[in-house]
């Protein structure tokens, strides 16, 4: 998986007053929880998170705080419900030399059978929860749609890649091929045929 690198500056006042100015000098607060480590405060420009934050992607972070480095994924992000700006965000520590759990984005591939059919074709979930080393860890989960069929759904729990885990519930739906009115009455028009065919065939 990709690393993405953040340089910080830690803060030690945690006032409203003091966050309030953070923000409005385009800088937002941080705080990295660790394993069996004290909690880190500290702040990142806004403009530098724009590529982690607004994107599809997942990333292991390089982070650097005042010359100390870390890597950490992204856990929580909070955006200011009208301007859409970030607000807040807590990242986790990671050990190199451990599994770790992260949100991975799905890239789906190939022509349905469904929708060649005339369904169409929903994607329910662009992320699953996967656990991996790091050496292991894909940049995307490649999923080949090529034989899903109309009303049919591919779950979680068919997926299989190597040294990766899913942790996302097996039930979980990535996409399925919804049924609409066209594919319904192909179906039903195929169906018809079908029914003639094997009418024809026995009175011959």
């Amino acid at each position: 998986m990709k690393q993405f690198e953040i340089n910080a500056r830690e803060r030690s006042n945690f006032s409203k007053a003091a966050v309030k100015q953070l923000r409005k000098e385009g800088l937002v607060p941080c705080v990295l929880y660790g394993n069996n480590k004290e909690n880190v405060h500290f702040s990142v420009s806004q403009k530098d998170l724009k590529d982690l934050i607004y994107t599809p992607n997942s990333y292991i972070i390089s982070l650097n705080i005042e010359g100390k480095k870390q890597l950490c994924i992204l856990h929580e992000a909070q955006f200011h419900p009208v301007t859409d700006n970030i607000l807040h965000l807590d990242f986790l520590t990671i050990d190199s030399k451990k599994p770790v759990s992260i949100h991975v984005p799905v890239a789906i591939s190939g022509n349905s059978e469904g929708v060649r059919q005339g369904g169409k074709l929903q994607v329910l979930n662009r992320k699953l929860l996967v656990r991996a080393n790091m050496k292991d860890l894909p940049d995307t989960l490649d999923i080949d749609i090529s034989n899903l069929t109309l009303g049919k759904a591919i779950t979680a729990g068919e997926l299989k890649y190597d040294n990766v885990q899913i942790l996302s519930p097996k039930s979980t739906i990535i996409c399925m091929v919804k049924m609409t009115r066209a594919s319904t009455s192909a179906s039903a028009s195929a169906a018809a045929e079908t029914a003639e065919a094997t009418e024809e065939a026995k009175e011959e």
